[in-house]
């Protein structure tokens, strides 16, 4: 007769993974904090410093995200390969490289379109720097932490992330406030040096040999459930890119505090709610929180005053929060076990792409209908998530059925 495990079994097991996962988001939340620290601050000098408009902003943004896209699935094929701990400081690499482009971009400032061109390298280098430094955690932490805990994983991990931009937007601000984008680009020099004193000791994970048929097995397990992570990552896109705008449009003071409302929640949320993929099942958490993330964005889109704006990022953070775990559960259990580091590195890649797209798309929408349609429209394209979510939870039903009588049979052959 199966034991049920006490409420006190389950803290012991989420707290023994918590404390293994703990060095791997240190990581992440150093890394990310480069990220965190130019976001609210890139639209903003491009626009103001550079003087270009919403296309151009939206394409600076995105070029981040689109160098991760085409960098996803090789950097998890790296991490399963050579190791994940190798594939993390391949990326702290990368980003000091990234920032000498963005301190190089800021002595070309009289020659707008030549700073800009140096910036985009910049941010293509940054972008295949947080693929390996992400995708590379998420694959140490499941090798870690073990399959079963893949929600937890998944979720904790990106708590880092989203932490550090939360951190990272108000620090951001003030750099570039006293000192302008030049501050941000020693910080990205600086911040991945201190990221690597903070790995060195850690034990790493050998690398595994894949199978030559392994590419076609993982993209078959993980484009549907990409799918879906994409078309929720279009609200977390409009947030990044052009909350700050719409707050500074509407003359709210401190238009940061969109940004860092909705990473703060995010982290909250997945603090306190980053076990329920594990176990309620992602079809089901995913429909949840693609419903709580598109109230957020409409609550954006009517926003009479600042209160109501922040209410809806927060909203849009709670949303987003599980979304991305609740998806992710079916890729790890559809993956084979060697590939896991590819398999969530692809996932990752519909991010990505959600997020190169949503940059100047968005950026076309605003200049037709203006800044909040914007939040209109995105929130629009995540709803598009529910109907995938809906197909995970069936899904899941089925293969839990089926296993449950695979087993039922099995104690009958037994008897």
């Amino acid at each position: 007769m199966p034991q049920l495990m006490s409420p006190n079994s389950n803290l012991d097991s989420d707290f023994a993974v918590f404390k293994g996962l703990a060095p791997k988001m240190a990581v992440v939340f150093v890394g990310f904090l480069i990220a965190g620290m130019a976001m609210p601050v890139l639209p903003l000098h491009v626009h103001n410093d550079l003087g270009f408009g919403n296309i151009v902003v939206g394409l600076v943004a995105g070029t981040q995200f689109g160098a991760s896209f085409l960098t996803r699935l090789w950097s998890g094929s790296y991490a399963d390969r050579r190791g994940p701990k190798r594939a993390v400081v391949l990326g702290l690499c990368t980003a000091v490289v990234a920032g000498v482009f963005y301190l190089a971009s800021t002595f070309f400032l009289d020659q707008r379109n030549l700073s800009a061109v140096i910036l985009l390298i910049g941010r293509a280098l940054l972008g295949g720097a947080e693929s390996l430094i992400l995708t590379g955690s998420v694959a140490w932490g499941l090798a870690t932490a073990g399959p079963g805990n893949a929600g937890k994983v998944i979720a904790w991990v990106g708590t880092a992330m989203f932490g550090a931009l939360a951190a990272g937007a108000p620090v951001g601000t003030a750099l570039y406030s006293a000192m302008g984008f030049s501050a941000i680009a020693t910080a990205t020099v600086v911040l991945p040096v201190v990221t690597a004193l903070i790995i060195a000791p850690l034990a790493s994970v050998p690398g595994r040999a894949t199978s030559a048929g392994s590419r076609g097995r993982v993209i078959r397990a993980v484009w549907l459930p990409g799918l879906g992570a994409g078309f929720s990552s279009v609200g977390y896109a409009a947030i990044v890119t052009f909350s700050v705008l719409l707050f500074a449009s509407r003359q709210w003071p401190n238009p940061w505090l969109a940004v860092t409302c909705f990473a703060a929640a995010l982290v909250t949320a997945r603090i306190l709610l980053g076990h329920l993929p594990d176990r309620l099942g992602g079809g089901l958490t995913a429909l949840v929180f693609v419903c709580v993330e598109v109230v957020g964005l409409i609550l954006i889109w009517i926003a009479p005053q600042p209160i109501i704006g922040m209410i809806g990022a927060a909203t849009v953070g709670i949303g987003y929060s599980l979304v991305f775990p609740g998806f992710g559960i079916a890729v790890v259990g559809a993956a084979p076990p060697e590939n896991r580091g590819m398999a969530m590195g692809l996932y990752s890649a519909f991010l990505d792409l959600a997020l190169a797209l949503s940059g100047p798309l968005l950026g076309l929408v605003g200049n037709a209908a203006g800044l909040p349609a914007i939040f209109l429209v995105s929130a629009t394209i995540v709803l598009c998530a529910a109907p995938i979510a809906f197909w995970t939870l069936r899904h899941e039903g089925i293969k839990s059925a089926y296993s449950a009588q695979t087993s039922r049979d099995g104690e009958r052959i037994d008897r």
